[in-house]
C-alpha cells in the first residue's frame, strides 16, 4: 500500500506537470479538502474555482522526499517557474481507495485565533 500511495502522488505531480486538470481531478476523492496558508479548508470544487490556474508556468518540479506511512504522507518538492523563481513547500497527504482525499501545504502560514491569517500573494 505504501508503494501504491507513492505512485498516486508521484502521478498527480506529473499530472500538475502536463496541466492537465481532467487528470488532477481524478486523482482527488470527491471528499477532497485543501488547505494552504492562502485557504482553509476548501472543497474539491472550490479548490479548482479558486486554486487551479494554467500550470504551464511551472518549468519543473524535484521530488526532495516522500514519507508515506499507511495512508499518509509527506512530500517536499522545489518548484521552479518557466521564468526563472522558485519555492519550496511540503506537503502532507492524506489518502484512501487509491485518491488523494485531502492536502495540507506548509510554507509559513500565519494564524490567529485558530484561523490563518491571509499571505500576500
Amino acid at each position: 500500500m505504501p508503494d501504491d500511495n507513492e505512485r498516486v502522488i508521484r502521478n498527480l505531480f506529473d499530472a500538475y506537470l502536463a496541466n492537465d486538470r481532467q487528470r488532477v481531478s481524478d486523482a482527488l476523492a470527491d471528499d477532497f479538502r485543501f488547505t494552504s496558508p492562502f485557504d482553509d479548508d476548501l472543497d474539491k470544487a472550490s479548490y479548482f474555482a479558486r486554486c487551479w490556474k494554467d500550470t504551464g508556468w511551472i518549468a519543473r518540479h524535484e521530488i526532495e522526499r516522500i514519507f508515506v506511512r499507511g495512508d499518509e504522507a509527506f512530500v517536499t518538492y522545489h518548484c521552479l517557474a518557466r521564468d526563472g523563481r522558485s519555492f519550496r513547500n511540503t506537503e502532507f497527504f492524506t489518502l484512501a481507495g487509491g485518491k488523494v482525499r485531502r492536502i495540507d501545504v506548509y510554507f509559513g502560514a500565519a494564524r490567529q485565533d485558530g484561523r490563518f491569517l491571509p499571505q500576500p500573494r
